[in-house]
């Protein structure tokens, strides 16, 4: 079991802090109400990659809006949450049943972009992954063996799989013998990797793209260590999402630069997605109903359970 802590760490000052040109002169009639912006990310791997990926974004944000924009990387999916419903976050890059966690406890927000997949589409999916040198060829292969799974507000990491396992009749804390919350997606891979689970799920978008291959590339695994055996259907994308407390105008800044990254800033972009996802496009709470079904149906689990 993780500790839940409340808490937003800050990424280094030094690399994301913002000039404050174009806040002096011509500045927008919100600027002096909002001289700082928070941008929360989950914690989908570790701080310094999340760092490495997003901080060129921020700068460009903070460009484009002309005040200063902070990234904070949060300690866990419920941070991103409780940060947005207090107020203390404006921006907030989420994944789906965080997003819809966070309109179910009364954050009062709206998302704005959703992900999309090089082909338009715009989901992706939960999977299973065992080490390819284990013997297991099915999830009902591994009673009694350990689960790892992300956060208790993680889509592809808790929510999918606990809606999967149900649908094969297995209650995952009597039928493994231990599950274990990972706090991310790189931390369950790496539980599995390095044998504390037996079996971890991810997400993954398609054979270009998953957090495997990911880690892959910045050297952390070999993907050609891990196999599928199980895949969901097709989760809608992860959104970004901002307050609604922000002036509409406001709003509408940031709403256009970010979709209008891809062309205004692919070095940026590129940090993100490496050149494997297509560009952020808009999107309504609507397109989360689903989602906020399936967090209550794993709730109802849970109660059961």
């Amino acid at each position: 079991m993780i500790t839940h802590r409340r808490t937003l760490l800050s990424a280094a000052a030094g690399l994301l802090a913002a000039p404050s040109v174009l806040r002096a002169q011509g500045a927008a009639p919100w600027a002096a109400r909002y001289p700082e912006l928070v941008f929360a990310i989950i914690p989908s791997e570790n701080a310094s990659g999340v760092t490495e990926r997003y901080g060129p974004f921020i700068e460009y944000l903070s460009r484009r809006l002309g005040t200063k924009v902070t990234l904070r990387i949060a300690n866990d999916y419920a941070a991103v949450i409780e940060g947005q419903r207090s107020g203390n976050v404006h921006i907030a890059s989420y994944g789906p049943s965080s997003f819809a966690r966070a309109l179910m406890t009364g954050s009062q927000i709206t998302a704005f972009a959703i992900e999309t997949n090089l082909d338009g589409t715009k989901g992706y999916y939960s999977v299973f992954y065992v080490k390819g040198s284990s013997p297991y060829q099915r999830v009902e292969d591994l009673r009694g063996k350990n689960l790892g799974l992300v956060d208790p507000n993680s889509t592809s990491g808790n929510n999918v799989p606990r809606f999967a396992l149900n649908k094969m009749n297995i209650v995952p804390e009597q039928f493994f013998g231990r599950v274990v919350y990972t706090g991310s997606h790189e931390n369950a891979v790496i539980a599995l990797n390095q044998g504390t689970v037996d079996i971890c799920a991810n997400w993954w978008n398609d054979e270009q793209e998953s957090n495997l291959l990911r880690m892959a590339r910045k050297g952390m695994v070999k993907a050609e260590d891990f196999r599928i055996i199980f895949k969901s259907e097709q989760i809608v994308n992860s959104p970004m999402a901002y307050l609604n407390a922000l002036p509409d105008e406001l709003k509408s800044a940031i709403r256009s630069a970010a979709l209008e990254l891809a062309t205004a800033d692919k070095r940026a972009f590129d940090a993100i997605y490496e050149g494997k996802q297509g560009p952020l496009v808009a999107v309504d709470n609507a397109a989360y109903d689903p989602i906020i079904e399936l967090n209550r149906f794993v709730d109802n689990l849970r109660r059961r359970g």
